[in-house]
């Protein structure tokens, strides 16, 4: 199909596991595991993707993360799966639909090459700030490995005709099976139909937007990547593999955002007893012998001192803005920023997140280590509400949003050259 500037996603050829490797090379994604966690993923699982996005695992337990012999090694590992045979490269252009289950919960979208240019003049959206270390970070991964290799997880709004062309695809085996990574079945299936390509190019490119959901520093990296690539090859165009970056895009009536939620370390200098009263002045208070997951907006859960605490804001934000609506930013302006002198959540060493997938007992068992002083779980963000303030051009606040189930690695990765 002809490619074209004005395009939001693109088909391309991807790199993917060899017909039954799937299982032993997918991997969770880099940035919800720690070293340590991936090494002890990685064991006796010489193929698995974690070789490549957490390739400290391989090198010496002293070695930095971030040192240049990790992207070295990333590359190394790579080229070592390609040249085994692990990994294969499709000869032609595919869309690839991509399917997450888990228990009775399943979304249904489609890896593309997501473009740049769409991403810079705002009509992939974004709705988070980035870290310059983490986007840094990924940049030379990028760089190194010569390749996208962590998805970004886009949303559109739910289309008919589209739903019912990825449900026919799906009818037929799929091409690459996970059964159970960390909980969740993954399943894709290469979409050869040139009728069937051009279909969903026609029905995503003609969308006003798409909006990101997870990735973040993924795709503002490769946003860097491209703008250095194009300054290095003169006369770049379309077809040269590097103008755009690893995505799979998912219907917005199928997605799944939960509770993002925070950990204080310290009181800022407040007893109990005091930060109590003066929280009481824009909150209802109730103590509780049940942990709290809030089930509205404008209530959250609070555990200190071994005490859970059911907090209700007493008055609604009668705002237009679609920022100052949200749970996290009423969290933020008047708890976070004047009781507990959190001034900037992105940059505070004070403060720490916990996604909503590990439950009110990890918030807990921080405070109860003696690691933190005070958690908050907070009612999760809707899709209405991100889109909002993507559609406005504005920024929420880090770490509103965690969507689940994750993406995996290594299961569509799109080289660059």
């Amino acid at each position: 199909m002809t490619k074209s500037k004005d395009d939001l996603v693109r088909p391309f050829n991807a790199l993917r596991p060899a017909n039954g490797r799937a299982a032993a090379i997918a991997a969770p994604p880099y940035d919800v595991i720690n070293t340590a966690e991936a090494r002890a993923l990685a064991r006796d699982k010489p193929y698995s993707f974690l070789h490549v996005s957490r390739a400290e695992i391989d090198l010496p337990a002293t070695t930095d993360p971030y040192a240049a012999e990790v992207y070295a090694k990333a590359d190394e590992n790579l080229r070592a799966f390609i040249a085994q045979g692990l990994l294969v490269r499709d000869h032609a252009d595919h869309f690839y639909v991509y399917r997450m289950s888990v228990c009775n919960r399943v979304q249904t979208g489609v890896a593309v090459s997501a473009s740049v240019d769409a991403y810079r003049q705002n009509r992939i959206r974004k709705h988070e700030l980035t870290r310059p270390s983490k986007e840094d970070d990924r940049v030379r991964q990028i760089e190194s490995v010569d390749a996208m290799t962590g998805p970004v997880l886009l949303i559109y709004r739910s289309d008919t005709i589209l739903a019912e062309t990825l449900e026919q695809i799906t009818t037929h085996n799929a091409d690459s099976v996970v059964p159970d990574l960390q909980g969740v079945r993954h399943e894709s299936w290469v979409v050869r139909d040139a009728a069937q390509i051009a279909l969903i190019a026609q029905r995503l490119n003609q969308m006003d937007a798409l909006y990101i959901a997870d990735g973040h520093h993924r795709s503002a990296a490769a946003a860097r990547v491209t703008a250095a690539r194009r300054d290095r090859h003169a006369g770049a165009h379309l077809d040269d593999g590097f103008d755009g970056f690893l995505a799979v895009a998912f219907p917005d009536d199928e997605v799944t955002i939960l509770d993002y939620n925070r950990l204080v370390r310290d009181l800022n200098g407040h007893t109990t007893a005091e930060f109590l009263a003066e929280l009481a002045k824009h909150f209802e208070i109730l103590p509780t012998d049940t942990t709290v997951r809030p089930q509205k907006p404008l209530s959250f859960g609070m555990y200190m001192d071994h005490q859970w605490y059911s907090i209700r804001a007493k008055t609604r934000p009668h705002v237009d803005d679609p920022v100052e609506r949200l749970d996290v930013r009423v969290l933020d302006r008047l708890i976070l920023e004047p009781l507990l002198g959190i001034a900037d959540p992105r940059t505070d060493s004070r403060i720490d997140f916990v996604g909503g997938s590990r439950g009110p007992e990890a918030l807990a068992a921080r405070i109860d280590s003696g690691e933190m002083a005070v958690g908050f779980m907070l009612f999760p963000t809707s899709l209405n509400d991100l889109m909002a303030v993507a559609d406005a051009g504005k920024i929420m606040p880090p770490k509103s949003t965690w969507f689940e189930p994750k993406l995996a690695d290594g299961l569509i990765s799109q080289l660059l050259d």
